[in-house]
């Protein structure tokens, strides 16, 4: 089997999940730059097989479109465009940087280690990513 592919994508930063070859687990991959996410995404597929890229959607609790909802729409037409037979699924990402940043603090980590909003963003890929499977098994 190959592995899905999970985005949280940021003005400044991405963070990046991916499942087990079974896709029975997911787990933060990094975090990188967002203008880099094209090549990093070229890279992996290099390397790794991946059957299916989500990618977090940004909502209000309407339902609204957000200040950073036409930043996502943009980064998946880019995505579209570099790799045209991927598939690529969006998902609720409402809550996921707020129970990324729970979980770090059930993990124990310091204030500091916290405030490192790239780990935050690898945590909130993570999430989504389970949430996902989750739902689909």
């Amino acid at each position: 089997m190959a592995r899905i592919l999970a985005i949280d994508y940021g003005g400044k930063r991405t963070g990046i999940a991916v499942t087990d070859p079974f896709q029975i687990i997911a787990t933060g991959l990094t975090t990188i730059e967002s203008p880099k996410l094209i090549p990093f995404l070229k890279d992996y597929f290099s390397r790794e097989q991946v059957e299916l890229i989500i990618i977090g959607e940004p909502k209000n609790w309407d339902d609204s479109d957000t200040h950073a909802t036409p930043l996502v729409k943009k980064a998946i037409e880019r995505i579209k465009k570099a790799f045209p037979t991927m598939p690529l699924k969006t998902v609720d990402e409402r809550y996921t940087s707020k129970m990324a940043s729970q979980a770090m603090i059930e993990m124990g980590l310091k204030k500091m280690q916290r405030r490192n909003k790239a780990l935050i963003d690898e945590i909130a890929a993570t999430i989504m990513l389970q949430e996902y499977l989750q739902r689909i098994s």
